[in-house]
């Protein structure tokens, strides 16, 4: 094998620097676009923003119009005798010079507030102050474990009593349910004594103690425990609070399978009771940690805002998305041609970057407005009258219609948000499959996960329309879908299956 050079010549697609970087912001989203602005704004200072040059503006004019004392404030005030100071007491108080000094007898019961005057309480904060503490927005959330441990620090316990609580609370999770046994848990603290050795009935009597925090049913070991934890602590007189728990206790698996006709006869409740007893029932939570669930909300500012104007739909972009930025021309009258210094050189670069990231910035407000108003062109059924008139749409239909690539529209329509007239939407949202109908024509899978939600909205709640009956119905309106299309689209909505749906009422 005999080694060598060659020369080859070809030519390759090598994508530039402000290629990548009109890419990179084309496929954020609009926080995280605001906190790319900031950074560019705070590394280059060849930018600014419109409010910055007016802040400057307004700080120079108002030094321009200070007035100047001159020399002879200067040496006024620079032959001017120093004033000695003090506090008369018979006038305003005791006196706070040095030649005060404490008395040397004093009653026993003096108090300080009698010989000096306490120093002024500082002024209450208003509530908008106390809105805009940082601690107060910036706090973490609380969680289930937090707000059990927060009660247990309150509640009177022994030392003993306190380490099985612990331990019960470690073992508890977000649903509020304890998921070890109490064998497992006693045979833990057992393990870590050495002498005067647990029994397990002291484990359950604290386990008991512990039922009673908030919310009701937490650390129980299933749902019929969590279910009685709850009922237990509703008061006696409570409407059919016997019926109800008769039923969670022996028949709580008829409930679950709502074979009514058998509960109805071994609980020889009649069925306007059992209905009452059903309502009671069904007031209850079966994940009692939810309710603790503080998690912060994601708030979502949408990219484009559509209205309806003069009978036609306007697309626009959110002016508030992102700060308005443009180079700063004090900074670049700086820059001289000729001038190879190291500090004009870098002020050069620096304006470069400046103005290809503005460029990157134009450049992804006209394709991120021009794919929304192609979108709402297609979709003016939804805007007009809902879900079931969306038409089908892929990518490639919008990529063709503005000329580009399947792949730009993909990173235009991620995570970018458009308010409508009938709620804010991702750009994604308007994009989905269809199915054929009868007539030959197309139909949107949204409109028809649209069209099942309504007609189990609609449906008798003792006799639920099953998916074959609703794959039946939907052939009947010229929509061909298969049952197992129509399972896909309710489990995707969430809608549980008919056997579940089954009511009294």
């Amino acid at each position: 094998m005999k080694a060598s050079l060659q020369l080859k010549l070809g030519q390759s697609l090598t994508m530039t620097p402000q290629l990548q970087q009109a890419i990179r912001l084309l496929q954020l989203s609009t926080l995280d676009l605001q906190q790319e602005i900031q950074q560019a704004l705070e590394s280059n200072p060849m930018l600014e923003t419109p409010e910055e040059d007016e802040q400057n503006e307004a700080a120079q004019e108002s030094a321009e119009d200070t007035p100047d004392l001159g020399n002879e404030a200067k040496d006024s005030a620079s032959e001017a005798e120093p004033v000695e100071t003090s506090w008369d007491e018979s006038e305003n108080g005791p006196d706070w010079s040095t030649e005060n000094d404490i008395p040397d007898d004093l009653p026993v019961d003096t108090a300080w507030d009698d010989i000096y005057q306490s120093a002024p309480a500082p002024a209450a904060r208003n509530d908008d102050e106390n809105d805009n503490d940082f601690e107060t927005r910036n706090s973490p959330t609380e969680t289930l474990q937090d707000h059990l441990e927060w009660q247990l620090n309150l509640t009177p316990m022994t030392d003993r009593d306190r380490a099985i609580a612990h331990a019960l609370l470690d073992a508890v999770d977000d649903r509020g349910y304890l998921m070890s046994t109490l064998e497992d848990i006693h045979l833990g603290l057992v393990e870590e004594q050495d002498e005067d050795p647990l029994e397990l009935d002291e484990v359950a009597a604290v386990l008991r103690r512990l039922q009673h925090f908030d919310p009701p049913g937490v650390f129980a070991r299933d749902l019929q425990e969590c279910l009685l934890i709850q009922l237990g602590q509703m008061p006696p007189e409570t409407p059919w609070l016997p019926q109800a728990k008769l039923v969670i206790t022996h028949y709580l698996n008829l409930l679950g399978n709502r074979d009514y006709a058998q509960l109805l006869r071994r609980s020889r409740l009649k069925e306007d009771q059992l209905k009452s007893v059903l309502g009671l029932i069904t007031a209850l939570n079966p994940r009692p940690g939810d309710s603790v669930d503080r998690t912060e909300p994601d708030y979502v500012i949408p990219d484009v805002i559509v209205r309806k104007v003069s009978g036609r739909w306007r697309v626009e972009l959110n002016p508030e998305i992102a700060p308005r930025i443009r180079v700063n021309a004090s900074y670049a009258s700086l820059i001289k041609r000729a001038d190879s210094s190291a500090d004009n050189t870098y002020m050069r670069d620096q304006l470069q970057e400046a103005k290809w990231f503005i460029k990157s910035l134009q450049s992804r407000n006209e394709t991120l407005l021009k794919v929304a108003t192609r979108i709402v062109e297609h979709q003016q059924g939804f805007l007009d009258h809902g879900e079931e008139s969306m038409k089908p749409l892929i990518l490639s239909d919008i990529a063709q219609a503005v000329e580009m690539h399947e792949s730009t529209i993909s990173r235009v329509t991620t995570q970018k948000y458009m308010h409508t007239p009938r709620g804010i939407f991702e750009l994604k949202y308007f994009f989905s499959s269809h199915v054929s109908t009868d007539e030959g024509g197309e139909c949107s899978s949204t409109a028809i996960r649209a069209m099942i939600k309504k007609l189990i909205a609609g449906e008798t709640p003792k006799k639920p329309l099953s998916d074959s009956k609703l794959a039946a119905v939907l052939g009947e309106q010229g929509i061909k879908v298969a049952r197992r299309t129509v399972a896909k689209y309710r489990e995707a909505m969430q809608i549980p299956p008919s056997n579940e749906r089954k009511r009294l009422v």
